[in-house]
């Protein structure tokens, strides 16, 4: 397959998903060359092949049907590996490209790699840019640490430290710590400290940041704690992922196995239908990230006018003021600081005509709130009145707000959400007017609120401080950091699938590299991140996705089950249409696996019966489709031996007995009828007595199927026979057809054909009247025997029309298999039994179209090259042209699948076609290349034969016979005079190079490997091929005018022909000989009365044969010598009158038995050549 990939790699770009791009496949190294068009690309390739994906991708393009079904017991798969310090040089060269010129270090490590560094303070980090030229780095100190991350694409920043190391590490933990040196707090929301005092951590420190929230043990304070005043009390406290997946109890996995149970008899009968109706019963991952809790009903306040008299304001605030006082965070509370400036304005605040009424509204409230020293309602209306001045560009009075706000309490912060919501408000505000000290200040702050009270995230509406924490946790290396924000990220971006696989792949890959416990089930991270993929039409990495989900130590039987409905799903969307009764190969490794854990489950004590039951039988009818007929076996048998007997499973009876025939079924498939016949006769003997079903009648053709192969035709046929008795009772015209068409081929094996036709043509006419689906492959398998029938009867007008109503219906029913049979029938029928080039041609070209839809190479090139054998033998030009692109078709096929001596073949045969086309040019070019390619293969034996096929191409032309010699001379026969072992073919091509040479008049250099065929012959034994020895030395002496040793050869001729003569043949042959003597004795050596002898001799041959054009030609001549040489007038006048009496019955002209000219023998006669 990678050499067929070598030509078309567009299959491998779509199973990476558009991430890489194939640039060349070396199939003889097994290796995949890719290319990157930007940094975006390496990073999801390097996600892919971290994660396992691209090895499970390239699975589902290399491996076959066969050993998908052995790589889930034989543990088969694709080991994938990339030299990653290439990739990292490919992915830093195109950021540099990119205008990526800037990185971080910490300043501790570059003064490690750089002595020349200036002075710099502890924590700072500085910026620099890569060498060119070897160059070494540029270091620049900058205190823009977070104005350069936020510059960076996250990518960037996850690929650099992960690439080049982290320059820090950070230490996560969790539990209690020690402060470390006296602390006075700045603020509310900041705790004191006094050196030794015990802080409980809240949430996680990470040693990194620069806060965390603790909790003072004895005063039970909780407020922000500087990372560097303390130190943990024990070595070992990590921090754990929160999951961001709700857990299942076991009673919850139990509701979606029953649910999926109900459905699994679906899959058995029309696996793809189930598809769109199929639901999850449990909570899912996605399920449990969009609970929301129930709805708030917010609060809404009337903005009255301003007026000068106190009192009347008072009353007019004192509402609003009593809702907004309070430490604590109440849940209305929420709303107003989740809530944009707009809905602020509009929903919680109505009665004014303009937002600056109420502006004035929330002022007044404000100073009245500090005059009355009512501290927690101003330092929530100062949190109003900065958000709508932010929402209306004022950022600057926003800020005053907000500052306010943090600065009012004067007791400790215990309402957070709004201490995280502010610190949020006023840091995008430092940000917008670049004051980036303050922004880090506070986006430190709110880090730690985050990591300490997950709820303070509610209160975030973008992203700005998750990417700030997940970008620092990368660059201290902190992995659970990291994990934690890319799990925060993932919730927060849930319904946008785009946006959450980057996090959720970089979680898992997280997940697969830690050696710590988590809380995330990684199965269910897998299965949650192939729906993603599956939304976003990446069906290939879905697939692979949910394959990773099987192979979890956390799998559970819902999530190989949930796994192969997604499998399924994709494979339906690739192929565009719904296939019914369909499994694809894909989805058997978890419906192996989930027979696995519902037979385990069983042990334990679950009610799995039915679903093992359900799973075992699907996943033998996978097994007996690809003719493994052993491990289908295996797969019902281990309902018997591992769970309940049949009977005791909770179907139905006649479900129960399907089961049954279908074990028996494989049985029958495996050679194994006798235990058929015992699992046969065990369900019939169930079958209460004088009470038929119509399932008896399946039984009891199967019973005649099994009795048939045993040997039993007598029992088999009555059995069929009460088959269809059953079947007519009952009126269950399937099964009757099956049983006919059984009987049918019985009588058939038995000889009795008129017996076999009646019962074949019952069958064609049963299944004719039949409607629906699914009987159409019987149909076509009685209609093919049917037309066989037909056409060793000769009557091959029905044969055809039988071949041909098979096909249709094949085509109608889209079943490729029975397609491809009906039309090799009806090739072989076309060009055999009935001649018939053009519709041999016709459905061999279709033929052709199936097995390419079939994937099947290597069929495809054998009827390929019939066909343009087919061409060749119609010898015009377009013929030939035809057969050319055939021969061009086969030889892609043999380069694409290293068939070596195929290849060589095709190349030699393309190079016939064009000489016979008269394209000399290409016909040494091809050749050539043939030439090249036996040659590399290095086995003698196959080169010899193929420089002997070559050199027959110029041998059986009538252009360029001289190019045979070069072959059969130069090359084939002295390497197989080498070989002991090609004595044949050395004579072979001994005799050949004395034919091409006698054609071209090169008889000395002819005489030479004449004598050596003679010689091998002789010591061959072989009398026939000494007979063609002797004669051909004869020619050639006779042409070298070398007269006496012409007439010895030709004697020795004669003296190894058979006697007595069997053929005519041989008779006509002496005739032949001898006259040539007597012409060559005649007029060459000028001795007539030899000459006479030997026309005698050939003479009486003629005569014993019966040649009478012959006898005249031979007695003119005799007729002529004793008339003008021998002066005996009596022989003279009676063979002239015998050459009279001819030439009357020939109707020949009268002949002239005057002296003929004096020419040579040669010229008088040409001696046809006979080869062995």
């Amino acid at each position: 397959k990678l050499h067929t990939l070598q030509s078309d790699s567009t299959k491998v770009n779509t199973l990476f998903e558009l991430c890489a791009h194939v640039t060349s496949i070396n199939s003889e190294e097994k290796v995949i060359i890719i290319g990157f068009e930007n940094f975006e690309e390496i990073w999801k390739f390097c996600t892919y092949y971290r994660v396992g994906f691209v090895g499970h991708c390239l699975e589902h393009l290399l491996l076959d049907d066969q050993l998908w079904l052995e790589s889930f017991e034989e543990d088969i798969a694709i080991d994938v590996s990339i030299p990653e310090e290439t990739l990292n040089r490919v992915y830093t060269g195109l950021l540099m490209q990119e205008g990526m010129k800037r990185y971080l270090v910490s300043t501790a490590t570059v003064k490690e790699c750089n002595k020349n560094i200036p002075s710099s303070r502890s924590g700072d980090l500085a910026q620099f840019e890569p060498p060119f030229l070897d160059s070494g780095w540029t270091v620049h100190k900058s205190w823009y640490f977070l104005l350069i991350l936020f510059l960076i694409c996250l990518r960037t920043v996850w690929f650099f430290f992960l690439t080049y190391h982290a320059f820090l590490l950070a230490l996560p933990a969790h539990g209690t710590c020690l402060a470390t040196v006296e602390y006075d707090a700045e603020g509310p929301f900041e705790l004191s400290l006094a050196q030794g005092n015990l802080i409980v951590i809240v949430g996680h420190m990470i040693s990194g940041f620069d806060w965390f929230i603790g909790r003072k043990e004895m005063t039970g304070e909780v407020g922000l704690v500087k990372t560097s005043h303390v130190k943990p009390t024990t070595d070992s406290c990590f921090l754990n992922v929160f999951s961001f997946a709700g857990t299942t109890s076991h009673k919850a996995d139990t509701q979606r196995i029953e649910g999926l149970r109900e459905k699994m008899q679906t899959i058995l009968k029309q696996p793809k239908s189930c598809l769109s109706d199929i639901t999850s019963a449990d909570i899912s991952l996605k399920d449990s990230v969009m609970l929301t809790e129930p709805e708030t009903i917010p609060p809404c306040f009337t903005v009255h006018p301003i007026l000068e008299e106190n009192n009347s304001n008072s009353k007019i605030l004192a509402p609003l003021l009593s809702f907004l006082d309070g430490a604590d965070c109440k849940v209305e509370f929420g709303l107003l600081y989740q809530l944009n400036p707009e809905v602020l304005t509009s929903s919680i605040f109505c009665g004014h005509s303009c937002e600056d009424e109420l502006i004035s509204f929330l002022s007044v409230g404000r100073e009245m709130a500090r005059r009355k020293k009512i501290l927690w309602s101003q330092t929530r209306l100062c949190f109003l009145l900065g958000k709508i001045c932010a929402g209306r560009s004022k950022f600057s009075q926003a800020r005053v707000y907000f500052e306010e706000t943090l600065r009012v309490p004067q007791e400790c912060f215990r309402d957070f959400k709004l201490l995280a919501s502010t610190y949020y408000n006023l840091a995008t505000v430092y940000l917008l007017q670049k004051n980036m000290e303050s922004f880090s200040a506070l986006m430190e702050r709110l880090v730690a609120l985050i990591m300490g009270i997950p709820t303070c995230l509610e209160c975030l509406k973008d992203t700005l401080v998750l990417q700030y924490f997940l970008k620092k946790a990368v660059f201290y290396n902190n992995k659970t950091a990291e994990a934690r924000a890319c799990c925060l990220l993932a919730k927060h971006h849930w319904t946008c699938a785009e946006k959450v696989v980057p996090y959720l792949e970089r979680l898992l890959v997280l997940g697969a590299e830690s050696e710590l416990p988590w809380n995330v089930s990684l199965s269910q991270g897998y299965l949650t991140l192939a729906h993603f993929y599956q939304e976003l039409g990446l069906l290939h990495l879905s697939t692979s996705s949910a394959r990773k989900a099987s192979q979890q130590p956390t799998t559970a039987l819902s999530d190989c089950l949930d796994s192969m409905i997604l499998v399924l799903e994709n494979v339906d969307k690739l192929h565009g249409t719904i296939q019914q009764a369909f499994i694809p190969s894909q989805a058997l490794p978890f419906l192996y696996k989930a027979l696995s854990f519902a037979l385990t489950e069983q042990e334990g004590g679950s009610n799995n019966h039915v679903l093992s039951h359900q799973l075992a039988f699907c996943l033998s009818k996978q097994f007996y489709k690809h003719r493994m007929f052993d491990r289908a076996i295996d797969h019902m048998n281990v309902l018997c031996r591992d769970g309940l007997p049949l009977y005791q499973i909770p179907v139905s009876e006649t479900e129960s007995n399907n089961v049954l025939l279908w074990m028996a079924w494989l049985h029958i498939d495996n050679n194994q009828p006798s235990l058929a016949l015992d699992i046969l006769d065990l369900v019939l003997s169930s079958i209460p007595e004088h009470c038929t079903t119509p399932q008896e009648g399946v039984i009891l053709n199967l019973q005649g199927v099994a009795l048939c192969n045993l040997g039993y035709l007598r029992k088999a046929a009555e059995s069929y026979q009460a088959a269809v008795d059953i079947c007519q009772e009952y009126e269950d015209l399937a099964n009757w057809a099956v049983a006919q068409g059984n009987l049918g081929l019985l009588s058939l094996k038995a000889g009795a054909k008129k017996l076999a036709e009646r019962h074949l043509t019952e069958a064609v006419q049963l299944f004719s009247e039949l409607e629906g689906e699914g009987h159409e492959a019987n149909f076509i398998g009685v209609l093919l025997e049917l037309g066989r029938h037909f056409v060793k009867q000769r009557e091959i007008h029905h044969g055809k029309g039988c071949y041909e109503w098979a096909l249709l219906l094949a085509v109608k029913a889209n079943l490729f298999d029975c397609q491809l049979s009906a039309t090799r029938i009806l090739c072989h029928l076309y060009k055999y039994d009935c001649p018939d080039q053009t519709r041999c041609i016709i459905y061999n070209e279709y033929q052709i179209h199936l097995l390419r839809h079939l994937k099947d190479q290597i069929q495809e090139s054998e009827v390929l090259e019939i066909l343009s054998e087919i061409y060749l033998n119609l010898g015009t030009e377009r013929a030939y042209r035809a057969a050319l692109d055939c021969t061009k078709s086969s030889l892609g096929i043999f380069i694409d699948l290293g068939l070596k001596k195929k290849e060589a073949y095709g190349w030699l045969h393309a190079g016939k076609i064009y000489h016979l086309l008269g394209h000399n040019e290409l016909v040494d070019l091809y050749v050539q290349v043939a030439q090249e390619v036996a040659l590399k293969i290095g086995d003698t034996s196959f080169i010899l034969k193929f420089l002997e096929t070559a050199g027959d191409i110029f041998l059986n032309s009538c252009r360029d016979r001289d190019k045979a010699i070069t072959f059969y001379r130069e090359r084939a026969l002295p390497m197989a005079i080498k070989q002991s072992s090609s004595v044949h073919t050395t004579l072979r091509l001994c005799n050949k190079l004395t034919v091409v040479m006698f054609s071209l008049n090169l008889y000395k250099e002819a005489l030479e490997f004449a004598q050596m065929a003679l010689d091998l012959s002789i010591s061959q034994g072989e009398h026939l091929n000494q007979r063609v020895a002797y004669h051909r030395l004869a020619s050639l002496y006779h042409r070298l005018e070398q007269y006496e040793l012409a007439e010895h050869y030709y004697l020795k001729t004669l003296t190894h022909c058979p006697t007595p003569m069997q053929f005519d043949e041989e008779t006509l042959y002496y005739v032949r000989v001898y006259q040539v003597l007597g012409d060559m004795i005649f007029y060459d050596m000028k001795d007539p009365f030899d000459a006479a002898g030997y026309y005698h001799l050939a003479l009486a041959a003629a005569m014993d044969l019966g040649n009478k054009h012959a006898q005249l030609q031979l007695c003119t001549r005799l007729a002529t010598i004793y008339h003008n040489f021998l002066n005996d007038r009596d022989l003279s006048l009676f063979f002239y009158q015998k050459a009279r009496a001819f030439a009357a019955e020939l109707h020949v002209r009268r002949t002239d038995i005057s002296l003929f000219k004096q020419y040579s023998s040669t010229s008088v006669c040409t001696i046809k050549e006979e080869q062995k």
